[in-house]
């Protein structure tokens, strides 16, 4: 049995952080001595440490979805929700390389199995950007973009700038920055001074480049945690 300290100072952590594992359920049962005190087993320390490892690069969401499973023994089904975090890691790399492209040659790719437009619907720039029509509703809500409105039927009408700002709003929104950061950027890109974008934009892909590294050290222990899990 091992003591709840020797695996908190281990890991860094506290032992409260210990606790709050255990009261999540993300743990398996831990059976107490006759003292009342916590035994843990190697069982609970690879567990503790695929948590730790884990959280950096898919966050305590996915964490506390995928442990439960384990311990159903659904190590498959637990396998499949982190692989969709590092597909969708791969799509905001190719949106941010995309973004950068855009902001440095200053130009849009056509729609695809189209010609280059002045002027896009909704729908349209949604499908550019790759985001749901709610979302630029929403950014438009932000004061993030305000497209223009067609005079006749009052519809939105996004231009080649604004198809712009709204792959830097993607992309800076994936690196988790925040909307004063966001706001910073588009104004600086109203000033035709787009230096600053094109920086943050660069350091998005460094930042998607350390997760996942991150990704890979919490899916080694991930791999540990399911050869301890299988053989209990």
């Amino acid at each position: 049995m091992i003591k709840p300290i020797d695996i908190a100072r281990k890991l860094k952590i506290s032992t409260s952080a210990l606790r709050h594992y255990e009261a999540w359920g993300i743990i398996p049962k831990v059976e107490r001595g006759q003292n009342g005190y916590r035994l843990y087993t190697e069982e609970h320390v690879a567990y503790f440490e695929c948590i730790r490892a884990m959280y950096p690069g898919f966050g305590m969401n996915v964490v506390r979805k995928t442990m439960p499973l384990i311990q159903k023994g659904k190590l498959t089904e637990a396998l499949w929700i982190v692989n969709e975090v590092q597909v969708k890691l791969h799509e905001d790399k190719q949106k941010a390389e995309r973004a950068l492209h855009v902001l440095e040659q200053e130009q849009l790719e056509p729609l695809p199995g189209g010609q280059q437009k002045s002027w896009y619907t909704i729908g349209e720039a949604a499908s550019v950007i790759g985001v749901p029509n709610s979302t630029l509703r929403h950014w438009e809500k932000e004061n993030l973009i305000v497209p223009q409105r067609d005079l006749e039927s009052g519809y939105r009408k996004y231009g080649r700038q604004d198809l712009r700002k709204l792959l830097v709003i993607r992309t800076l929104q994936t690196a988790v920055y925040s909307l004063d950061i966001v706001r910073e950027v588009l104004d600086e890109m109203d000033q035709h001074n787009i230096a600053h974008a094109i920086k943050i934009t660069r350091d998005s892909l460094v930042y998607m480049d350390h997760l996942i590294m991150e990704q890979l050290r919490g899916m080694s222990y991930l791999y540990k945690l399911c050869s301890v899990a299988s053989k209990t």
